[in-house]
């Protein structure tokens, strides 16, 4: 089995366009959750500009490239366009486009399932009355498997590649798959990309209706005032990389992927399982060779919805047993809404950027922790850590339970 490395990193949300600003606002604790503008419930969405913009190639990204992005994603919908933004800047960012690996050895990885909510109906309000007009490339932009094909052909990955979907632990399935192709030596470098979800109106209301989207302003993940989860625009790509493939290429590894799990929880309904969460970290740590003591730092699926929130840290405080203490946890969600699939790729940016940049961001808001049994981090300021193992939670609908475990590089 080979070690699992994290090479590059992107990220697009409401509070940043890339994973450099990411950390600034992750310091700051910049929260992005605002009154939406037509009276809808609270969300962080992406600003207008930025929206209009993607997508976004970074610095240093080649002429060729740039040109491809943009004529691949050319009238494309939101979530494609943020996703090969996303997936360019981590590619750069691990300096794959100079220290290339074979397309063949590239597997890659979409983390996400309906995607297209929002499409559909716009284009159902602009062609129902003249369907013959439709754009014949509508066949394939509507289906989920586009971000595949579009992304692998722009960076001719030629490996593996699927979508996952599983709910809000979709991005941990996604990384919790990508792993296993590079453990068992299936790919070299795999990259994983977390989808933005840009919801249709009758998706936000489905939401609305099964209690788990707040109807208004309440308090952030793990307070006693909390009522449910804040819509967030974002995606996220972390670009996974055997150890070996790395020292070849003189990649810089910004972590490892220790350990990971996905179980379900025999439940097709909305409520959590604390046993089953338990389970799925107590295996993750297991895999990464990790006891709770050594656990500095846990990045919550904490989404605000008081049932969930109260699974997530009964299980914690069964985990975790007397090093409970010990560990300094927050909700990313707090900063940047939920992300629903792309939550845990967004989430597996965050740990890996406060574990190399030594803090743990804030939890704006909190002020009366639901379970004062857990260290949570402040609501303001942050927290210097030397953060040596992090667990990242992703819990969903239908009983989907991912846990995955990042060590700081050797």
């Amino acid at each position: 089995m080979h070690t699992v490395t994290v090479t590059g990193v992107g990220v697009v949300c409401a509070i940043a366009g890339d994973a450099g600003a990411f950390e600034r606002a992750l310091r700051e604790g910049r929260r992005g959750v605002r009154p939406c503008p037509d009276g809808g419930p609270p969300a962080a969405l992406l600003d207008e500009e930025v929206r209009e913009a993607l997508p976004v190639l970074p610095a240093g990204a080649p002429d060729a490239l740039r040109r491809a992005a943009e004529r691949l994603t050319r009238r494309a919908p939101l979530p494609l366009r943020a996703a090969v933004g996303v997936a360019a800047e981590a590619w750069i960012g691990a300096g794959l486009h100079i220290a290339a690996v074979p397309g063949d050895r590239v597997g890659l990885v979409v983390a996400g399932s309906n995607l297209t909510g929002r499409h559909l109906t716009d284009l159902h309000d602009r062609y129902a009355n003249r369907p013959a007009h439709l754009p014949p490339r509508a066949a394939l932009r509507l289906l989920d498997t586009d971000h595949v094909g579009t992304i692998s052909q722009l960076l001719q990955i030629r490996g593996e590649g699927c979508t996952v979907g599983a709910a809000s632990a979709s991005g941990n399935a996604g990384l919790v798959h990508g792993a296993r192709l590079v453990a068992t030596g299936e790919a070299d470098v795999c990259l994983v990309v977390g989808a933005l979800a840009d919801l249709s109106a009758i998706e936000e209301r489905a939401l609305l209706n099964v209690g788990a989207m707040a109807p208004g302003p309440v308090g952030p993940p793990f307070d006693e005032t909390h009522g449910g989860f804040a819509y967030g625009q974002g995606a996220a790509c972390v670009v996974l990389e055997s150890r070996r493939s790395a020292r070849a290429r003189g990649a810089e590894v910004l972590a490892e992927l220790a350990g990971w799990d996905l179980r379900l929880a025999a439940n097709s309904l909305t409520e959590p399982d604390g046993e089953a969460e338990a389970a799925t970290m107590t295996r993750a740590m297991s895999r990464a060779g990790v006891s709770p003591g050594d656990v500095s730092y846990v990045n919550a699926h904490g989404t605000g919805a008081p049932l969930g929130d109260a699974a997530e840290a009964e299980a914690l405080r069964w985990v975790l047993g007397e090093a409970v203490g010990g560990a300094w946890v927050n909700s990313t969600k707090a900063l940047t809404g939920h992300c629903l699939a792309a939550a845990g790729v967004v989430e597996a940016v965050a740990t890996v950027v406060q574990m190399r940049g030594g803090f743990v961001h804030p939890n704006p808001g909190l002020a009366h922790p639901a379970d004062p049994g857990l260290r949570f981090a402040p609501a303001t300021g942050g927290v210097r850590a030397d953060i040596g193992v992090a667990l990242s939670n992703g819990f969903g609908f239908g009983g989907f339970n991912g846990s995955v475990v990042f060590r700081a590089p050797a």
